[in-house]
This record gives C-alpha cells, structure tokens and sequence, in this order.
C-alpha cells in the first residue's frame, strides 16, 4: 500500500471520528457551535482544497476536501438548531471580513498567495468561537479540537509535493486548534477556581 495513501486515509478516518461525536452532540443541544465560524471555515476549506490540488498536494489534500464539506453542513446544523443565537457586532465583523475577502483568491495568479490569503481568512473563523469559548467554555469539545491536531499531522504526512502552498493551511491551523483547546482548559480551570472560592463564602 502506497505510504501517502494510508496517510491520508487515516487523517480522513480521523476526521470522521471527530466530526460525528460532534456532529451527534450538536443534535443532542450538548455542543452549540458558532454559525459564522462554521460558515467561513467550510467556504475558505474547500477553496484551499482546491489550491492545493493545483499544486500537487494529492491525497494529502483529500482531508481537507472533507472537512470543508463536513464544515459546510455544520454550519447548516447551526443554523437548523439555532445552536448559537448570541451573536454579537464583533462576530458580524469577523464574518463579513471572512466572507468579504473570499473573492480575493481569484485575483491571485499563484496559488501560494491563494492559501497564505484564505488561511488567514479562515483564522478569522476562530475569532467567535475563541469568544464564546472564553465566555462559555464548557459549550465547546477540546477533543475535538485536538484530534484536528492529530488528523493535520497525517495529513501534512500524506501530502505529495511540500511547499507553503501545501503546508501553510494544516500547520496554521494545527497551532489555531491547540491554541483554542488550551483556552478552554485554562477557562474550564478559572471558573472552577472561582466556584470553589464561592462555597467558602
């Protein structure tokens, strides 16, 4: 078996292993993700995804072909569930930032600056959700988060030709997911912490 194939397999696998636990919760009310978030993820993922087929990513690039999709319809669940009704300007800002700039990519020859430019939009995704996971964080899953961390790590592994084009979108967003499940933690710990000083009062 080609070594890239079963690379990619298993960040796909992995993707699905994160994403229906999620996707499950959303259903249940237990997990309410953040409609914009979820919405410029899934319309920058597939743009990339396509970037990188361009430029020789292969079968590294199918996981990120089926996250966009599998973000895509989150994002519709989101809206189906009205999982997140709390939205406020800066979110409005963060999504017509994210959405507005999305056009950009087609002005751009090169396919580098095409991912550099949509990485960066999608990094706006988080802006909501590192909001409310602040406010909010036990709204959030870390794992989920973390076996993205897991699912880039094969991914990058499967990919076929290496260049920013290829590495910039999976890494960055490697360092977005752990950054966020690190803030849920340390939130989870504060209003723990605060909790507990309550009872002694």
């Amino acid at each position: 078996m080609n070594i890239k194939f079963f690379f990619s397999m298993v960040a796909m696998l992995i993707t699905f292993i994160a994403f229906i636990p999620y996707i499950v919760a959303i259903l249940q009310g237990k997990t309410k993700p953040h409609m914009f978030s979820w919405v410029i993820w899934g319309s920058t993922t597939m743009v990339v995804f396509f970037a990188q087929l361009e430029d020789q990513g292969g079968m590294g690039a199918w996981p990120t072909g089926l996250s966009g999709t599998i973000a895509l319809f989150i994002a519709f669940l989101s809206i189906v569930k009205k999982s997140d009704v709390a939205v406020t300007r800066i979110d409005w800002i963060f999504l017509i930032v994210g959405l507005s700039s999305l056009p950009l990519w087609y002005f751009t020859a090169n396919p580098m600056w095409t991912v550099i430019i949509l990485t960066l939009i999608d990094l706006t995704g988080f802006g909501p959700t590192f909001r409310k996971a602040y406010a909010f964080p036990h709204d959030e899953n870390i794992g989920f988060f973390l076996m993205f961390v897991a699912r880039n790590t094969f991914a990058i592994l499967a990919l076929e030709h290496y260049s920013v084009t290829t590495l910039f979108f999976p890494l960055t967003i490697m360092v977005a997911c752990c950054s966020l499940a690190a803030l849920v933690i340390y939130r989870r710990q504060v209003l723990k912490n605060q909790e507990s000083l309550q009872k002694f009062h």
